[in-house]
């Protein structure tokens, strides 16, 4: 019998006659055997931590572990622990390997790597064939193995009736269909954000018609056909109201934004360092109020880290030439936490949950323990010692944060971070 006992926890979890309380947590063989002021429980490991809050386990949607293919940038292994110790109990893996996660047998490949880790994987399939647009990947084939989602990981649907029949095809099994908000045809050869920025500084822009051309066209297919669309990781004030009247309409759809657009803005180019190329690229601060207003009001409905791994020989490089991409999951609830509430950033780390197809409950006694653990009133700078990615591109460098996360508890687990 496995027992633990966490002691003088503060339990943030609205759902819970527990919310913002602080009692002491028994957990057996995975179940929450009780919740109370004061425990005592003779051979239980005892977990005391200053300052210690607990919520329901995060979720990050949108990670990248390069795995199969390339590995140098991240494993699944040490990605998946990297999320633990971050404090995310699940996340949701894009296709962006080498293969392409787009069939059955690449979802089982990546389901058995992460066999018997704390944190779970939940794999988002292809949406196409090799994640070139054309053909129609093995959709229902990829969700019976447990596929969560099937979008290209930052590459647009440039065929229009191809997502129409996706959107189609996959209310068959209630599927979720996830579009990027990237009008290439527009965007064309940019690297960051059309503005007075990318002028002064002779970089070739991504306008923010890019995106709302895109999400214009997708939220009129998701209008003609029904069915469920995720669109992740907006950047822009015009897609906060473009989604906000689509779902005042009744249309199923959700969206994320990621922890860098929250953040920083394109004023951060200055220095021409590559580990702020990102797509989607930083935008104004006008942005980026926009985004934190949608988030408050419910428009947007959860933040991602976009944790993109990318190695040094395609990173330190020319500004144009470099990859777009950087990793995020040790420092996104600790600039998330900087920005709002400790409430509010729960809510945001949670929020993409059910969307997703993965279950939630309260922490209540009973109840599976999935739980993330962490201090939320530190003041900190994220620095290179921090980084516990395989790859070093971290755009949220040097920037302060505000709380730490101590790891979790989840699948029988208890990670924390060294």
């Amino acid at each position: 019998m496995s027992l633990l006992l966490i002691k003088s926890a503060t339990i943030v979890d609205a759902s819970s006659k527990h919310h913002l309380k602080k009692r002491d947590i028994l957990i057996e063989n995975g179940t929450i055997k009780k919740i109370s002021a004061s425990i005592k429980q003779n051979g239980a490991k005892q977990l005391d931590l200053q300052d210690l809050h607990v919520s329901q386990g995060w979720f990050d949607a949108s990670a990248s572990f390069g795995e199969p293919g390339f590995e140098e940038r991240e494993t699944i292994n040490n990605g998946l622990k990297v999320a633990a110790y971050s404090g995310f109990t699940s996340v949701a893996v894009n296709s962006n390997t080498e293969p392409v996660i787009d069939s059955k047998a690449g979802i089982q490949f990546i389901k058995g790597k992460a066999k018997g880790h704390a944190v779970t994987l939940y794999p988002i399939g292809a949406l196409t064939v090799k994640s070139k647009g054309i053909d129609m990947a093995e959709l229902y084939d990829m969700h019976r193995e447990g596929a969560v989602a099937f979008g290209d990981y930052n590459l647009p649907i440039q065929n229009a009736n191809l997502l129409k029949i996706a959107l189609q095809y996959s209310q068959n099994f209630n599927g979720l269909i996830l579009s990027t908000p990237f009008e290439p045809s527009v965007a064309r050869n940019g690297v960051v954000n059309e503005a007075l920025n990318s002028t002064r500084l002779g970089l070739k822009g991504i306008p923010v018609l890019a995106e709302e051309l895109q999400i214009t066209r997708d939220l009129y297919l998701l209008e003609y056909t029904g069915g469920k669309l995720h669109i992740p990781n907006i950047s822009a004030a015009s897609s906060v109201e473009l989604i906000k009247a689509a779902k005042s309409r009744g249309l199923d759809v959700s969206c994320s934004v990621a922890i860098t657009n929250l953040y920083l803005t394109d004023a951060a180019l200055e220095e021409f360092d590559t580990n702020f190329k990102l797509l989607p690229p930083l935008r104004t601060e006008n942005d980026r109020k926009a985004l934190l207003k949608g988030l408050a009001d419910g428009t947007i409905d959860g933040v991602n880290s976009n944790h993109d791994p990318i190695d040094i020989e395609h990173k330190k490089t020319e500004f144009d030439h470099a990859m777009f991409g950087s990793i995020a999951l040790e420092s996104c609830f600790g600039a998330l936490n900087k920005l709002m509430d400790v409430e509010n950033t729960v809510a945001a780390l949670t929020g993409l949950k059910s969307r997703f197809g993965i279950k939630t409950s309260p922490i209540a006694e009973g109840n599976r323990a999935s739980l993330s653990l962490f201090e939320p009133h530190s003041k900190w700078s994220f620095s290179t010692e921090d980084i516990l990615s395989s790859s070093a591109n971290a755009a949220l460098l040097h920037q302060e944060m505000k709380g730490k996360a101590y790891g979790i508890y989840s699948n029988k687990k208890l990670v924390l971070k060294k």
